[in-house]
């Protein structure tokens, strides 16, 4: 006999092969049981309906004032909540998915939750005044995050914060970093998601109210609050989301409602759309059986989504912006993959999802995320590399290494290279700790280089003119032990505070009760320091010091081996390095029990932190940019692109399962004279890579030369977009000295 539930959701589902998924929230197993693999080639594909095209002409105008104004609009008095605004629209009529982060395009919200200085900071950056009671409320009467943490930082971290070894903490603004299951907005209908929480409230606590049961209870009673008010937002929309959606513009809309749940009320560091290819496709597959849609309505509904996503700002602080410059939102869309049942995860709405690009030009947002397996159809590998060669705006991930890790085939990729399981996995995100700078504190006594203020343990001075080695990874140890310290206590006060003050009950409601955790931690200047230790150790290197006995330049009088050219006695040097900061940090308590995770990625924050960073020993002068990510020091890979991409590989993606950036740039000669040759080259190099356990690769195909055509002329070029680590930007968008930075980038010419 038909349940209650099925009863109520027949003609929804009608169609759809049963499963366990009927019975329990379980997006994995409806997809499993219905999607259907895609093994030819691009060839169905439908260009732009009027309509798209129309309203991407509208947005790309509105773009452009935009990058002359720096923000177009904001709000200084309403707070952004789920049901804040009205529905706004960019052009109700031709619009298929509707919705607006307020009620203008374009238009950044106002979200003081996470600190009010950051938010006063960032209106009057831009030319606007918050409102004089929004600043009293949260400053007299609600306490904010930012004030939370302060409150609770000690002096350690505090100094280590403003001598900039940790920077990007996300202590005044959403951590960001949750991949919430948006399809289950979609396949259930916002009543059975309220009762099963209901339900889950119901179980939670034995009769014994300790802190983490009144807590969970707490947040639980928070997303069902949120969950409610996702119905009243669609509602003022014309929607009813209460019940599952019956087609394929519904899913899409259904969804997107949840994700605009999300950027209504978060301004996370990463919000993350995550996997949705599949369970779309499942419901296009349907209608077109059906009669109801065609290729080229399926298309408009995937352009016009896409769109959607492309329109998300935030205000953000000028100190924010030198870090992750070009307004990114890292609206991160996983496409492809493989089931742990080995059947490729290619439908041809992970095409149609690439067709974006040629419908309506390449653009930052989503930060397109193809998860790369040997399974996947060579027919898709080729389309997705000739997207990479004409536009530069695809990261590929190794979906092999990560779904062996993580053990799931239904993982997004959250902010710009770390996996997180979507169903229940949730990421304390926390920036990154300078490794540059702690070489270098290691040969000052625990001094800052640039500010000469006692930061870390106060060591001996050295007792040589020449570095000694010995001596020196004996206080390297001392002072990575610090930092480790240091480094989790931030993170610990940090989440702690954030989830008192600005729970993310948008996403979570969206998620299992029963969530497992992840400590996100940063390495920056990786290379840099590879390359400072292999210099002492292999080039006899002397340390040239000022008047206050602080590290200004060095000299090494022998050649010695640099990271980036397939060396084992530099490549070790990065792996320890990974492999040792994962140890000291794991020794500490972590958030909620969390388990650790660690990366080597920078954003566009490799030339900030280069900036703060005084000269080191593998011959990097003061203020020179570091290497993004896991990307070798410039100018150390001189053995070609397969060397450069080998010692990469190395790093141990156990230990770094945050991510392991690696921003990877080569001329279209180099991978061939013809478009096929090109296709085939990179194909084969990216198959390469992935095989010898490389994690991840940007792909960048251009020339130098237009990019510095690009700076002197940005009115020829107002889309040209490249990847930095881990995201794609705007070139026009980068400052001046961004901008320099990725043109001094190894743009390799041999293979």
């Amino acid at each position: 006999m038909m349940n209650k539930v099925e009863e109520n959701v027949s003609s929804a589902w009608d169609g759809f092969k049963k499963g366990q998924w009927q019975s329990e929230i379980d997006i994995r197993d409806f997809i499993e049981k219905n999607f259907a693999q895609y093994d030819g080639d691009e060839s169905f594909l439908q260009g732009p309906t009027e309509a798209t095209t129309k309203l991407n002409d509208e947005l790309t105008e509105l773009k452009m004032k935009q990058r002359k104004v720096g923000v177009l609009d904001a709000d200084t008095k309403v707070i952004s909540t789920i049901t804040s605004h009205g529905p706004g629209y960019l052009d109700k009529d031709l619009e298929k998915i509707v919705g607006l982060q307020t009620d203008k395009p374009l238009k950044r919200s106002l979200l003081p939750q996470g600190g009010i200085r950051m938010a006063k900071d960032a209106l009057e950056t831009n030319g606007y005044k918050l409102d004089p009671e929004v600043e009293y409320f949260y400053t007299q009467i609600q306490k904010s995050h930012n004030q939370g943490v302060f409150d609770a930082y000690d002096a350690d971290i505090r100094h280590a914060r403003h001598n900039k070894i940790l920077t990007g903490l996300p202590d005044a603004y959403g951590r960001g970093r949750i991949v919430a299951d948006f399809p289950r907005i979609a396949l259930y209908g916002i009543d059975r998601l309220v009762e099963e929480k209901i339900h889950d409230l119901d179980l939670t606590g034995d009769g014994e109210m300790t802190s983490d049961i009144i807590e969970k209870r707490e947040h639980i009673s928070d997303q069902i609050r949120a969950l409610k008010d996702m119905k009243i937002m669609a509602k003022s929309y014309g929607y009813d989301i209460s019940k599952p959606a019956t087609n394929a513009q519904e899913a899409i809309q259904w969804l997107y409602f949840g994700y605009l749940a999300a950027i209504k009320t978060q301004n996370g560091a990463a919000m993350s759309i995550g996997r949705i290819d599949t369970f779309i496709d499942i419901y296009i597959n349907r209608d077109i059986e059906r009669g109801v849609l065609t290729e080229k309505d399926a298309q408009e509904l995937i352009d016009q989504f896409t769109m959607k996503l492309r329109m998300v700002f935030f205000m953000r602080t000028p100190e924010y912006n030198s870090l992750f410059t070009g307004d990114p939102i890292w609206a991160t869309l996983s496409l492809a993959g493989t089931g742990l049942d080995g059947r490729h995860h290619v439908t041809k709405t992970a095409y149609r999802f690439l067709n974006t690009l040629h419908d309506m030009g390449a653009a930052p947002e989503p930060n397109i995320t193809l998860l790369w397996s040997d399974n996947l159809p060579m027919s898709f590998k080729r389309y997705a590399s000739s997207v990479s060669i004409e536009s530069s705006t695809i990261q590929y991930e190794n979906d092999d290494l990560m779904k062996r890790q993580w053990g799931t085939d239904y993982y997004g990729i959250a902010c710009c290279v770390s996996a997180q399981p979507v169903d229940s996995g949730v990421q304390f995100f926390g920036a990154r700790a300078n490794l540059a700078k702690t070489v270098l504190y290691a040969l000052n006594e625990g001094r800052d280089e640039i500010t000469g203020q006692q930061v870390g343990p106060e060591l001996r001075e050295m007792s040589s003119e020449y570095i000694d080695y010995d001596e020196f990874m004996d206080k390297l140890d001392k002072m990575m032990d610090w930092l480790a310290d240091v480094y989790v206590n931030s993170l610990n006060i940090i989440h702690y505070m954030h989830d008192k003050y600005y729970y993310e009950s948008a996403q979570l409601a969206l998620k299992n009760t029963d969530l497992d955790y992840t400590f996100a931690t940063g390495l920056s200047g990786l290379s840099v320091a590879a390359d400072s230790i292999s210099a002492i150790k292999y080039g006899h290197v002397k340390a040239i010091r000022n008047e206050d006995g602080l590290t200004v330049g060095f000299k090494a009088d022998n050649e010695f081996p640099r990271y980036g050219n397939n060396d084992d006695r530099a490549d070790e040097i990065v792996t320890w390095l990974v492999k040792t900061m994962y140890q000291k940090m794991n020794t500490h308590h972590l958030y909620k029990g969390a388990k650790l995770s660690t990366s080597a990625l920078t954003i566009t924050s490799n030339v900030v932190y280069g900036k703060n960073t005084g000269a080191t020993p593998n011959g990097r002068e003061k203020g020179e940019p570091f290497a993004p990510g896991a990307n070798p020091a410039y100018g150390a890979d001189i053995s070609g692109a397969l060397a450069s991409l080998l010692s990469v590989a190395k790093i141990p993606y156990k230990y770094a399962t945050d991510g392991i950036s690696n921003t990877f740039a080569v001329t279209p000669t180099t991978l061939g004279k013809v478009e096929d040759e090109q296709e085939d080259t990179l194909v084969n190099m990216i198959d390469g890579y992935m095989k010898n356990s490389g994690h991840h690769i940007n792909v960048n195909v251009f020339k130098r030369e237009t990019l510095i055509d690009a700076q002197k002329h940005p009115e020829k070029y107002p889309t040209l977009t490249i990847r930095v680590s881990g995201y794609c930007v705007y070139f026009a968008d980068l400052t001046k000295e961004q901008q320099d930075d990725v043109i001094s980038r190894t743009f390799h010419t041999s293979m």
